[in-house]
């Protein structure tokens, strides 16, 4: 009796850790492909509503530093916090199988303490919406299919944004085919997902094996329905909740109504999922039978959960809304029971977005990864997360878009303060045109680049490089310019085939980019200036005998020349550098301000004001409490001593009512900033169709006179004499608004003198804005001052239309403002690209005009197109004509014409453009193609 009491004890033991087993292995089989991370965690732990193991992310972001306690949260919940300086991402990088299915959720817990902003959230390079910390939102969360063996899930600093991203939580999850069956290139982005009924607040895993969240919800009027016993009898599909779901359900005997709003500037797709199980032992087919709609519309007709003798059904719904959906259940005449619905899901259909070609972005992460491993701890490398290209480029890299498909063609990481050998990966970005590594601590020999390298810039300049040039490099078809000075141990020696109409500087170190500090220049030039002025006061007192000089110092005095400026000794005068480029100077009194004053002037840099390609803007208050702007070069600015010097030297001697005055600047301790006059008014491009566009629409007059202002300051840029200046990165963001709304045109880093006949090295480095750049000058790269034109006739169709001039979120024949523009001014339907905020606001006649101006200077080819001083002419007349317009249109009148604001009347058809269907194909390739927006 004994043993056998002693077996049944051993069989039980041996059952019980056999089914143990069994249900640890069916547990580790369910999780395969789960990854858990819980950002900023002490530990790695296991949940323990799910029983899922979370592991720390400390991986991907070692920086303990940017981790927080969040507050009126479970305890201990933790989030990281990104500190992204300027516009731009981070992004967790997640295993995945190639072309497997995968749920991609994000979990940011709301916290006012963060303050009130925004950032979007991304995978891969498809945005799946904003987060805001002030708001009720938790989870973001995105179906997608993966195309590679990694995703990345990024958080994205927008433009104009004061807080920094956070994140807490990241789930992925295998998930089902049938959530995108039929959808083979879109993300589907969670909206809801709901268990009516339900009496518990959230299911999930293990309940749901894949990890869905699904949220109890109920509506008024309806009743709970549920029976715990029921089970599935018909066949079931991948997407069905789980059966504890489906035993709960809300029903009513008519009607059942679920609305969901969804804020939406136009409309957007959505896919529902409903799910149906006959809780009711009693009820048969055709006893509960109802019509479903979405936003009105009949979807199913005379829907019977059990036809077909089964008591599950679900049912797969499309609809395009930009308010709402509104989903309801309606019993259909006839039927005994009403609407009965257990669990659906709304999810949102995100066309996904294309990242960049998969040979750049695999070469780039290598380069990065190379850089990484010689140089942790670099601020520009540690900004570098996620896709290169998009939505913003990595610090020092630009991008093209070509046949639909993105390229790196720009790397520039010149005074990086990077280390170690030249990746090798530089070689294998073979769109790549520039690269630039200049002002480095680089060292070893240049690697290979293969012969259909497209580079046609190589700067590697100012480094601790050895060996010599390779004939590779030399033999490269498309090479203009090659610099390899200053490299102590390299060898000045070129290879036989080297090619002598190359710009370069042969090895030898007194080329290109010398590290003469600015405070040395200016210094030397402030000296010879105050000696010029000396010299020439005597003369003229010598001369009229009416200049006296006391000997303290200069004082003013009258001048028979109006244009010469003799400012107090304790001023600083700045001239340009004496050269070829030189041309008659107007002195301009330029203040010297210290590291000290600034920071006391800025009160620390409390105020950011904007951001740019040089760096951030402060506001602060100088001398008597005069308003300025100031610009501090920031560490990882892909803008350099080059671009400050520049405009340094620029403004000191040009001077007008349409152009951004230079108070003064600083150069001490490896700072550099410059100080402007504090424009109240923002920019254009936040007039048109930024932040402060939201708050009150440009009326028309106002962007007549503000395109006039700006044109006369190009005007007097190109007409200067003895040289004419080309700014060279004309657009919207760079016309600044002062308190009475006069356009002052800005940011003169790149401009330059027009070449001239005779020139050595004319053509230029390229420099503009993508939906901004001139094609001819893309296509040549020989630069004139129709450059500026062209990106001047982009700024007028931005003014007329109120949009951006490249938006690779609108329909593909909309991405170019020119492009899209052109079509309907050629068909004389110029309604159809007028700002809708500022219709029935202007005069015809005005309008037609500023239109004209503008596709004459978009023209393809350059001698088409006005130059600026004919631009300021057609304005002028387009203003006169605007605020003449009572008077004007009484005239017309009187001749049977119509009213003030019609547009119709004065229809008229331009002369065909003077390009060609190819060459407008061209224009948008290379508009889109050109880097993004500084």
């Amino acid at each position: 009796m004994m043993e056998e009491k002693f077996d049944i004890w051993i069989f039980r033991f041996v059952l019980v850790y056999a089914l143990c087993i069994f249900v640890f292995i069916g547990s580790s089989s369910t999780t395969e492909g789960f990854v858990s991370i819980a950002c900023c965690a002490d530990s790695t732990y296991t949940d323990l509503e799910t029983n899922l193991s979370y592991k720390l992310d400390y991986t991907w972001f070692p920086d303990r530093a940017s981790c927080i306690s969040l507050t009126n949260h479970k305890a201990n919940q933790r989030a990281r916090v990104f500190d992204v300086t300027d516009k731009g991402k981070r992004c967790y990088s997640l295993p995945t199988i190639k072309d497997r299915v995968y749920m991609l959720r994000g979990s940011f817990p709301p916290d006012n303490s963060l303050g009130d902003f925004s950032f979007d959230v991304s995978i891969a390079v498809t945005s799946l919406g904003s987060v805001r910390p002030s708001q009720d939102l938790e989870i973001v969360e995105g179906i997608f299919r993966a195309s590679k063996n990694s995703i990345d899930f990024c958080l994205v600093k927008k433009e104009q944004e004061d807080g920094n991203p956070y994140i807490s939580q990241i789930d992925l999850r295998p998930s089902h085919e049938e959530y995108l069956q039929d959808l083979p290139s879109s993300v589907l982005k969670l909206i809801s997902r709901n268990n009516p009924g339900g009496t518990v607040s959230d299911i999930r895993y293990p309940i749901d094996s894949n990890d869905r969240i699904w949220k109890e919800i109920s509506i008024s009027p309806s009743s709970h329905v549920s029976s715990f016993n029921v089970s599935i009898s018909g066949q079931i599909s991948n997407v069905t909740p789980p059966l504890q779901v489906l035993q709960t359900a809300l029903t009513h005997s008519e009607r059942l109504e679920f609305i969901h709003n969804i804020s939406k500037t136009w409309n957007h797709d959505y896919r529902v999922f409903l799910y149906f199980l006959e809780l009711s032992n009693t009820v048969r087919s055709g006893q509960r039978v109802f019509d479903i709609y979405l936003n009105g519309d009949l979807k199913e007709k005379s829907f019977d959960i059990m036809s077909g003798g089964s008591n599950y059904r679900h049912t797969v719904l499309n609809v395009s809304s930009n308010g709402a959906i509104n989903l309801t259940l309606a019993k259909e005449s006839g039927s005994e029971y009403g609407p009965l619905c257990n669990a659906y899901e709304i999810l949102e259909v995100l066309p996904r977005k294309k990242e960049t070609n998969q040979t750049d972005l695999q070469e780039m992460q290598k380069v990065a990864e190379e850089l990484m491993m010689q140089n942790q701890g670099n601020k520009v490398l540690e900004s570098w997360s996620g896709d290169p290209c998009m939505p913003f480029p990595w610090n020092g890299v630009e991008c093209d878009l070509l046949n639909d498909s993105t390229f790196i063609n720009k790397l520039d990481l010149s005074s990086s303060n990077l280390r170690g050998p030249i990746p090798s990966g530089v070689t294998a970005l073979t769109n790549l045109e520039t690269l630039n590594l200049s002002h480095n601590n680089f060292k070893g020999s240049i690697p290979q680049f293969p012969p259909f390298s497209s580079l046609i810039s190589l700067d590697l300049s100012y480094n601790d490089l050895t060996g010599s040039i390779q004939g590779s490099i030399a033999s490269l078809s498309h090479l203009k310019s090659l610099y390899f000075g200053c490299n102590p141990d390299m060898s000045k020696e070129v290879p036989s085939n080297f090619n002598s109409s190359l710009n370069t500087d042969y090895g030898r170190c007194n080329h290109k980019r010398s590290r003469i500090s600015a405070p040395l220049i200016i210094g030397t030039v402030t000296c010879g200036s105050i000696l010029l002025t000396l010299a020439l006061g005597f003369l003229f007192a010598c001369h009229y005998k009416k200049l006296s000089i006391p000997w303290g110092g200069f004082v003013a005095q009258k001048h028979p020349n109006p244009m010469a400026t003799i400012v107090n000794k304790n001023a600083d005068i700045i001239f340009s550098l004496p050269s070829k480029d030189d041309f008659s100077m107007k002195s301009v009194c330029i203040q010297k301000f210290t590291l000290d004053y600034i920071e006391i002037a800025t009160e620390k840099y409390k105020t950011l004001i904007g951001e740019g390609g040089f760096g951030y803007v402060y506001r602060g208050l100088i001398d008597d409490d005069q308003e300025v702007a100031m610009k501090v070069r920031s560490a990882t600015s892909t803008q350099g001593t080059k671009e400050f010097e520049n405009e340094l030297n620029l403004l000191s001697e040009i001077q007008h009512e349409n152009l951004v005055p230079l108070l003064g600047y600083c150069n001490e301790n490896d700072q550099q900033i410059l100080v402007y006059p504090f424009m109240s008014n923002g920019s254009l491009q936040e007039r048109l169709y930024g932040e402060r566009s939201k708050r009150k629409v440009l009326d028309w007059p106002t962007r007549l006179s503000i395109a006039l202002g700006a044109a006369r300051g190009l005007a007097y840029l190109h007409t200067f004499p003895g040289r004419s200046i080309i700014h060279r990165d004309v657009k919207s963001s760079n016309i600044l608004l002062d308190h009475s709304m006069t356009a002052k045109v800005a940011d003169f880093g790149f401009s330059k003198f027009a070449p001239q006949e005779g020139d050595i090295g004319a053509s230029l480095e390229l420099r503009g804005t993508a939906g901004y750049l001139d094609p001819e000058y893309y296509t040549t790269q020989q630069l004139s001052a129709k450059s500026d034109v062209f990106s001047f006739g982009v700024v007028l169709l931005e003014i007329i239309s109120g949009r951006e001039p490249l938006n690779i979120q609108r329909p593909r024949n909309e991405w170019s403002l020119v492009e899209w523009a052109k079509a309907y001014i050629r068909a004389a339907k110029i309604d159809e690209i007028v700002d809708p905020g500022i219709k029935g606001g202007y005069h015809a006649e005005a309008m037609w005009r500023v239109v004209e101006v503008a596709h004459s200077c978009v023209e393809t080819c350059s001698r088409f197109r006005h130059e600026m001083e004919d631009v300021v002419r057609e304005l002028e007349d387009a203003l006169i004509i605007e605020n003449n317009a009572s008077e004007y249109m009484k005239s017309i009148e009187s001749l049977g014409g119509s009213n003030r604001y019609s547009i119709v009347t004065d229809k008229r058809v331009l002369p065909p453009s003077s390009s060609s269907t190819i060459e407008s194909t061209t224009i948008i390739n290379q508009t889109m193609s050109f880097p993004q927006p500084r």
